[in-house]
């Protein structure tokens, strides 16, 4: 008797046809099911409105992303690469990719989250340092074991006795070194016990970027970095370097967080400046010479949150408020944004500050500045928790730093959404960091996939000192997340465009312009429309560079 065919089987035994009313029916159903999840998403609209060129693109990308997947696994001996540690990618490699290439071409809107002291280039920074002149260091006890290297309060200082000083004094190497006490930079430097000046750059250069396995980057370098930058020509000269990578990674806006917490010093003057005002009276004047030169056209601008450390005592937390609002009334385009960050393990929380933050919020009132929160918060998965995120919703922050423990929160999550805060996620900076395991783990995908508002930004330079620049960013997320695709990172530039504080702007302003989108008739409003138009072009781009990618199949 001859084997009966499937079909024939089936119809024995009387299952069901995929035919069949019924079964239609339940197809129908299911199909609605998922279309009406799929609504949640966050690039759900702008998935409905893609022109053809665009929604083409969108196709080639997603195929030359699992193609290089693929090809990635393979050559790591591994079933699925999605996706090997950040740490541990051959980043070489990975810019020989096409996927490398669209990601860097892409117009990348603006950069939200961008601590100054990480966007640097370490070896740029310590040959600055370097060819300064005037320039000391200073410790606030003698530096002897590795872990005095590794972890204690190490900064600079300019002092015009620099070159005059050739008396026999300790060092900060020595046993015998006065704490906190200048010494010559070449001096510390050509008496460094580990290798002379060469190990002296060496040493410099792992305090100021991440090391494998050491969550306390932020604690080693943001001091040391910040020290340099409070002195002029140093700044200056940190400005131009980085508005020029910034410009060169598809960036048309930046805003910046860093702390005030050094004195600061103009060019050639011993005595620092009351205050921080002329602080950002030089990133004034280095923002518009960048504007002028031919590298800096289209870029819309740049300004700062100032950023107050939560373990500052009550009393000094307050003194930097003070610093903060002379700055704003001085030089109110500079200034657009207030944060409170953690940089040490015992920090005020959010909850603990909010007396605090409502005396500075009446302050700035009585002043007439508009001077928005842009918290941290919710930074960690291995800690738990809410880490201020309730006190962050409630005290009206426009946007949110981290948000990695949003998603165990479905209440703030609908909160999240309902008041329009903007989440600000740097998923290879949060690995770097040892916040997260790696982009398998991290909850971004959840978020989005909820409809929450996210943009990229970074966080901390690589392993190597470069800055994580936004391209990276992109490219681990299209490449490590099933469901990203090139309308997923569209979407979170569309959001960076809509949550930049181009200019102060009322609540209502505020939520009004959010609202409207690229409809509005204000400043967001046209930016949008500059932003889909280079999108559009880019687009293009990739059909006629990329067209093979369209009949190509995985091996």
């Amino acid at each position: 008797m001859e084997s009966q065919s499937s079909e024939e089987w089936q119809l024995e035994e009387g299952i069901p046809q995929v035919d069949d009313p019924f079964i239609q029916q339940y197809m129908r159903g299911r199909s609605s099911l998922i279309l009406e999840e799929q609504k949640q998403r966050h690039d759900c609209n702008l998935t409905k409105a893609l022109p053809p060129t665009a929604a083409r693109a969108c196709n080639i990308v997603s195929k030359i992303r699992d193609q290089e997947l693929h090809q990635l696994s393979s050559s790591l001996g591994l079933d699925d690469a999605r996706f090997p540690e950040a740490m541990s990618l051959d980043w070489d490699s990975v810019q020989k990719t096409k996927l490398w290439r669209i990601v860097k071409a892409m117009p990348k809107g603006s950069l939200l989250h961008a601590p100054l002291h990480a966007m640097i280039n370490a070896d740029f920074l310590i040959d600055v340092a370097f060819t300064t002149p005037g320039m000391c260091v200073f410790a606030t006890q003698p530096l002897i074991s590795q872990g005095d290297l590794d972890e204690k309060a190490f900064a600079f200082q300019y002092s015009s006795a620099a070159s005059k000083d050739v008396a026999d004094r300790p060092t900060v190497w020595s046993s015998a070194y006065e704490p906190s006490s200048l010494v010559p930079l070449r001096k510390a430097a050509s008496s460094f016990p580990y290798g002379g000046e060469t190990g002296f750059r060496e040493w410099l250069r792992s305090r100021c970027i991440p090391q494998a396995g050491r969550a306390s980057y932020h604690n080693r370098a943001m001091p040391l970095v910040n020290s340099l930058l409070s002195y002029e020509p140093i700044l200056r000269a940190c400005l131009r370097h980085v508005f020029a990578r910034l410009r060169s990674d598809g960036i048309r806006y930046v805003e910046f967080r860093t702390t005030f917490t050094f004195p600061y010093r103009k060019e050639g003057e011993d005595i620092p400046e009351q205050g921080h005002s002329d602080w950002c009276h030089v990133f004034q004047e280095e923002l518009a010479r960048f504007q002028g030169t031919l590298e800096g056209q289209g870029f819309y601008g740049a300004r700062i949150i100032w950023a107050c450390p939560r373990s500052l005592s009550k009393k000094d937390i307050v003194e930097n408020m003070k610093d903060c609002i002379l700055a704003k009334y001085d030089y109110p385009d500079t200034i657009c944004g207030f944060d409170m960050i953690v940089n040490k393990g015992d920090q005020n929380s959010l909850t603990d500050l909010v007396p605090i933050l409502f005396w500075f919020r009446k302050e700035c009132s009585a002043e007439g500045l508009d001077i928005s929160f842009c918290f941290h918060a919710g930074e960690s998965l291995r800690t738990g928790g809410d880490q201020g995120l309730f006190d962050a919703i409630l005290l009206g922050a426009r946007r949110i730093c981290g948000g990695l423990t949003l998603s165990q929160h479905p209440l703030l999550v609908e909160l999240i959404k309902e008041k329009k805060i903007l989440i600000e996620c740097s998923p290879l900076s949060d690995e770097m960091h040892g916040l997260t395991d790696g982009i398998q783990t991290h909850p971004l995908p959840v978020l989005l996939s909820r409809g929450v508002s996210v943009s990229l930004g970074t966080d901390a330079p690589g392993l190597l000192g470069e800055p994580i620049d936004l391209t990276r960013q992109f490219w681990q997320a299209v490449q490590g997340i099933d469901s990203m695709g090139l309308t997923g990172l569209a979407m979170m530039v569309e959001n960076s465009i809509r949550w930049s504080c181009y200019q102060d702007q009322p609540s209502a302003e505020w939520l009004s312009d959010l609202r409207e989108g690229i409809l509005g008739e204000g400043t967001k409003a046209s930016r949008l429309q500059e932003w889909y138009a280079d999108f559009e072009k880019f687009c293009q781009w990739v059909t006629e560079e990329f067209a093979e990618a369209e009949g190509e199949e995985q091996d």
